[in-house]
């Protein structure tokens, strides 16, 4: 796709979008405008050896394997100027690109999957990369296009999603990670344990799940992997903590039910349901 032809793809999703519609010619529209003429990317580490569920990314929910269903999804969005699978495994690697998806092959070990498309994007021309994780196959469109329309606040670096949790269950699980917020919708902190602890009984507080998928600008994706591991980042195994330790802000977008992450054999169990 020539430079022109990519221009006018991004002008025709941009009048496709909720947000033109919405407010076409207004103030907002044009800051939208801007967003959707940039180059934006979709990239999904895809790592086969996950350490609580190995090969869940391969497994069949209904008639197509897991990372299918996420890379499909995406690509059905028509938010991206491109998506791609970035992996360490051939097996994946040929899942996607025999069923017509693009895919590249890590050429380093990576600690997290913001490390792993950092190495993809830094040879690409893009403005703003989402990573989209791999084990989110319900993935859906208003979540996404909510989460570039924070990027109209230029001082916006990097973004991501939560959702309100209820099920006390779930709250308890440390395969949740719980973000906690400030005022203006920045994250204060990341954790599997429950934030905030319900110390006063007679205070219901609200607890958001951090849904795995972040939009970062070009240059904070690639910040993130000059930067050693932080502490709080590794003693909770939560990449984002790196960012909130190097003083960096992370806009959180509240979202509706984004469906299952598959993390565990019981999470695809819950969500073979649903398809």
């Amino acid at each position: 796709m020539n430079s022109l032809q990519s221009e006018n793809n991004r002008v025709f999703k941009y009048k496709k979008s909720n947000l033109f519609y919405n407010n076409p010619t207004g103030i907002i529209g044009i800051f939208v405008l801007i967003i959707y003429l940039m180059k934006t990317i979709a990239m999904i580490p895809a790592r086969y050896a996950a350490t609580r569920f190995p090969a869940k990314l391969m497994q069949l929910l209904k008639d197509k394997t897991v990372i299918r269903h996420t890379y499909d999804n995406t690509v059905a969005t028509g938010l991206f100027d491109e998506v791609v699978v970035v992996t360490d495994s051939d097996i994946i690697y040929n899942e996607i690109t025999q069923h017509g998806g693009r895919a590249v092959m890590s050429v380093q070990q990576h600690e997290s999957g913001s490390d792993r498309i950092a190495e993809a994007a830094a040879g690409m021309e893009v403005d703003i990369v989402v990573n989209v994780q791999g084990d989110e196959p319900f993935v859906q469109k208003e979540p996404l296009e909510q989460l570039l329309q924070t990027f109209t606040d230029p001082g916006v670096q990097v973004a991501s999603l939560m959702q309100v949790l209820t099920d006390e269950k779930f709250i308890n699980d440390p395969n949740y990670v719980k973000v906690a917020v400030d005022k203006k919708m920045n994250a204060l902190f990341f954790s599997r344990s429950v934030i905030p602890y319900p110390r006063d009984k007679n205070i219901t507080p609200v607890y958001y799940e951090h849904i795995g998928v972040y939009a970062f600008r070009k240059q904070a994706l690639l910040n993130f992997t000059q930067w050693d591991m932080t502490p709080l980042e590794a003693a909770e195994k939560v990449e984002c903590l790196r960012y909130l330790e190097n003083g960096v802000p992370l806009k959180m977008v509240v979202t509706k039910y984004m469906g299952i992450e598959i993390d565990t054999p019981e999470d695809l169990e819950r969500a073979a349901k649903l398809l």
